[in-house]
C-alpha cells in the first residue's frame, strides 16, 4: 500500500510547492486538506482544484468557519487576548482548529504522516506540530518547506519552473495568512522596518484618514459573547463579520508591529483586525462595568498568560485549559450592551448598559442622593497606609 501524508494546504506558494516536493521526495501520495476559517478571497472549490493541480490525489475542505467563531474566536475575545497588547492572535487562533481536521482527514483517508509549509523561522510551524502531538501523538510530522530550506525566491521559481498555478510571483512577494478574526502580511519590503505600508498591503480596512461619517453600533452581550448588533439577533460569526465591516470602514484594526517570535526572533507584522479590534474593545469596557475590583486585576493577568499560550502553539495545554476555566468562570456577569462610535481609525465606547453590573449611581454620585458615607473615609486611609507610614518613619529615623 503506498503511504499517504495529509497536507494542511491553503493554496499558497508554500503549500503549492509542497506538494510536488513531497511526492517527488518520498514516493508518498499527497492529500491536500483545506480548512475554512472564514479567510474569504479565493474560492474555496478553485483552492481544492489548485491542489489537484499540483498533484495532490484527494483534496478535501473542510467548513470550520462557525466552529472556529465559537470555539476559537470567542474564548480568545473572553480573554482580551492581544498579544504585545496590540495583536489578537490572528493566525494562533486558527492553527488548532486546522490541526483538528488535518488529523480528522488523516484517520478518513488512512495517512500516518502529516505535512506543513511552515519555514524554520516562524511560530507556525510550532503550532502544528505541538498541536498534532497534543491530539494525534500516533502521526509523524514532515516540514518539506523548512526542511528543503527553500527561500521564498526558490520557492518562486519552483512554482514558475513546474508551472504551479498560484498568485505569489516576484511582482506580489506578500506572504498572507487570514481568517474572519482578522488578516496577516509579511515579508517583501515589509522586511525592512523603516519603510512604512503602502496601500495595497491593507485589503479589509480602508485608509482612516478618509473615513466615511461616523457609525454609532450597539452591540448586545451575554456572558461575554456578542448575540446582537443594534438589537438583531447574531450568531459570533455573524458578529465578526460584522463588526469586520463597519469597523474596516473606519480602518479601525490596522497594527504596525516588531513583534517576538517563538523561536526567538523579532519580525515585523502588518495586522488587520476590525472587528476583533472593536469587539475587543467592546467586551474589556464592559468587563469594567461588570468585573469586581480583585478579579479583574488577576484576569489580565491571566489573559496575558493565556494569550502567550495560545501564541506559543500551547493550545491543548493543561495550563490553557485550567487558564480557559478562570475566564470562563468571569464571564457569567459579562452581560449587558455596548454603544460604540465607529470613525478615523478608532472604535471609542460612549455607553454602557448593564443589569448584571457593578456600577452604582448612587454610590458614584457627587450630586443629591449620593448614599456613599465618606466619613468612613478617614479610618480607611490611615489604616491602608499605616504600614507605608511605618517605613517612612524608620527611613527617616535611620537615614537609609
Amino acid at each position: 500500500m503506498t503511504d499517504r501524508i495529509v497536507l494542511a494546504y491553503s493554496g499558497g506558494l508554500d503549500t503549492s510547492v509542497a506538494i510536488g516536493w513531497i511526492a517527488d521526495a518520498t514516493g508518498a501520495e499527497v492529500i491536500a486538506v483545506a480548512v475554512d476559517v472564514g479567510q474569504g478571497g479565493e474560492d474555496l472549490e478553485v483552492i481544492r482544484q489548485r491542489a489537484l493541480d499540483c498533484g495532490a490525489v484527494e483534496a478535501y475542505v473542510a467548513d470550520a468557519r462557525d466552529e472556529f467563531a465559537n470555539e476559537y474566536c470567542m474564548p480568545a475575545l473572553k480573554a482580551n487576548a492581544l498579544y504585545h497588547d496590540k495583536y489578537p492572535l490572528v493566525s494562533a487562533l486558527s492553527r488548532p482548529v486546522i490541526v483538528k481536521h488535518i488529523a480528522a482527514a488523516a484517520k478518513q483517508f488512512g495517512a500516518d504522516t502529516m505535512a506543513h509549509g511552515c519555514t524554520g523561522k516562524g511560530n507556525d510551524q510550532v503550532r502544528f506540530e505541538v498541536g498534532i502531538t497534543s491530539i494525534a501523538p500516533e502521526l509523524k510530522c514532515i516540514a518539506p518547506v523548512r526542511d528543503l530550506a527553500l527561500t521564498r525566491d526558490k520557492a518562486i521559481d519552483y512554482a514558475e519552473k513546474h508551472n504551479l498555478p498560484i498568485a505569489t510571483t516576484k511582482k506580489n512577494p506578500f506572504s498572507i495568512d487570514q481568517n474572519v478574526w482578522g488578516r496577516a502580511v509579511e515579508t517583501g519590503f515589509l522586511e525592512d522596518i523603516w519603510n512604512a505600508p503602502t496601500k495595497d498591503v491593507y485589503d479589509y480596512t480602508d485608509d482612516p484618514a478618509f473615513p466615511p461619517v461616523p457609525d454609532e453600533v450597539l452591540i448586545t452581550f451575554e456572558k461575554g459573547i456578542p448575540v446582537a448588533i443594534d438589537g438583531e439577533k447574531v450568531t459570533p460569526l455573524q458578529a465578526i463579520e460584522i463588526m469586520n465591516r463597519r469597523a474596516g470602514a473606519h480602518g479601525i484594526g490596522r497594527i504596525d508591529i516588531v513583534e517576538d517570535r517563538l523561536v526567538g526572533i523579532k519580525s515585523r507584522e502588518i495586522y488587520e483586525a476590525p472587528g476583533a479590534i472593536a469587539l475587543i474593545e467592546a467586551h474589556k469596557e464592559l468587563e469594567n462595568v461588570t468585573l469586581e475590583r480583585e478579579q479583574a486585576r488577576f484576569k489580565r493577568r491571566m489573559s496575558d498568560e493565556w494569550t502567550e499560550l495560545v501564541y506559543d502553539g500551547m493550545w491543548s495545554s493543561p495550563l490553557k485549559q485550567s487558564l480557559d476555566a478562570f475566564i470562563e468562570d468571569t464571564q457569567k456577569y459579562v452581560s449587558g450592551e455596548i454603544r460604540m462610535q465607529l470613525h478615523g481609525g478608532k472604535a471609542i465606547v460612549d455607553g454602557r448598559k448593564s443589569d448584571t453590573g457593578l456600577y452604582d449611581f448612587n454610590l458614584a454620585t457627587y450630586d443629591e442622593g449620593d448614599t456613599f458615607d465618606q466619613s468612613a473615609a478617614r479610618g480607611y486611609i490611615e489604616i491602608y497606609g499605616l504600614a507605608a507610614k511605618q517605613a517612612a518613619a524608620r527611613q527617616a529615623r535611620l537615614g537609609y
